[in-house]
């Protein structure tokens, strides 16, 4: 793949679908080989199969979708599972999805941010296996992962196979915050893991289907095709935006501490082309910064505090080394506004938070090292957990 920090720079040259399989590291390059090219590890089984997939805009070999890859190698795909933000990934967040057609192959795209989020028997019955290819940016919240839990579910149930074509995860150098209480499960919250969990999706899918966190405790028939030359501690640029507000690097490092807004009325810059790089309060009081969030087609329709100065602070030059901090959220909290003109919606909060204990510190004015502390003994925890199912360098 193609690394370039410079976003602009990606834009000017056109090349957001351009992949020259490369990872950048401070050293040197390194040349990796994602699940999805390694083609001899995963299409000698899907010869005289019928296949589905769940894939979306990112799920690309080179500048090809992998479903055209797969009919060119008359591998015989059936039908699309779309997640949110749709199959073409233009879908604004929390949008449903329809089921569809995609117009380009006339397979029947089946959504899985609808009315229901797991595939349906009927769906499921006129396949051999499903394949999941899509890029993860390693943070609970991040539906994606929720939508291969159902999916593995479902073909846990259906006796259908499922593959994983594993991909990088670009915050996989590190995992922090605090670990979900599974009496807080959610769509934005389906297992015991911690806000960034440090785990490609193929690590995460063999720690649900092994520590039996399907329903009833199932397992599927899971394998995962393993990257080469990957590490925990490479750099790992996207060459697309994995959904429509995460258009660069430094949104999808700062993301994971920026979500916590969302259970607020401040803006984290969602209506303007800086989304989860800037945050803003309509109130001068607020920071020097300002912005205007307005309405965006394929980004955001309607922004929180749209058509309203906001003030606050402009993250864009944060260090791409950035990891999770809740500091950006104590200091618009305890800013000069009333916290319950801030914080409108708690149990959105807890949903994203994982539980309610991490609010109930917020409200006693814990600091942040004192709620970072109370957290350190679950993650522990989780690192050996976590520890059992990496299948590459930490």
């Amino acid at each position: 793949m193609l690394y370039l920090r410079s976003t602009s720079f990606l834009l000017l040259l056109g090349l957001l679908t351009l992949f020259s399989c490369q990872a950048r590291t401070n050293e040197k390059h390194i040349e990796l080989s994602l699940g999805c090219e390694r083609f001899e590890e995963y299409i000698p089984q899907l010869l005289n199969k019928r296949v589905g997939v769940l894939v979306n805009h990112t799920s690309l070999i080179d500048s090809t979708h992998l479903i055209d890859t797969l009919l060119a190698k008359n591998i015989a795909v059936t039908k699309i599972f779309a997640p949110e933000h749709g199959f073409r990934g233009t879908a604004d967040a929390g949008e449903h999805i329809n089921s569809d057609v995609d117009a380009l192959t006339g397979l029947p795209v089946i959504s899985m941010y609808g009315k229901s989020k797991k595939p349906s028997a009927e769906s499921l019955a006129d396949l051999d296996v499903v394949i999941f290819d899509i890029q993860d940016v390693g943070v609970r919240f991040y539906t994606y992962i929720s939508s291969m839990h159902y999916m593995m579910e479902a073909c846990a149930e259906n006796n259908v196979r499922f593959i994983v074509l594993d991909r990088p995860n670009p915050n996989g150098d590190y995992f922090d915050g605090p670990v979900l209480d599974t009496a807080f499960q959610s769509f934005v919250g389906m297992h015991p893991i911690p806000v960034v969990h440090g785990l490609t999706v193929g690590e995460l899918a063999l720690m649900i289907n092994n520590e039996y966190w399907l329903n009833d405790s199932v397992q599927c028939d899971l394998e995962v095709i393993e990257m080469l030359n990957y590490t925990h501690k490479l750099s790992y640029s996207l060459p697309v935006k994995p959904s429509p507000n995460l258009p660069n690097d430094i949104s999808i490092r700062l993301y994971p501490s920026l979500c916590f807004f969302e259970a607020t009325t401040v803006s984290i810059g969602r209506g303007t082309y800086m989304p989860f790089q800037v945050i803003g309060y309509p109130d001068s009081c607020m920071g020097e910064f300002s912005f205007v969030p307005k309405s965006i087609e394929g980004m955001s329709k309607h922004p929180p505090q749209k058509g309203l100065t906001c003030y606050g602070l402009d993250l864009r030059q944060e260090e791409l080394s950035h990891q999770f901090t809740l500091s950006y959220f104590l200091q618009f909290l305890n800013a000069c506004v009333e916290q319950d003109e801030i914080l409108t919606n708690e149990r959105w909060f807890n949903l994203l938070a994982g539980n309610n204990r991490l609010l109930e510190k917020v409200n006693s004015a814990w600091t942040e090292q004192e709620i970072v502390e109370s957290w350190q003994e679950e993650l522990e925890a989780y690192s050996q957990l976590r520890n059992k199912y990496l299948l590459y360098p930490n």
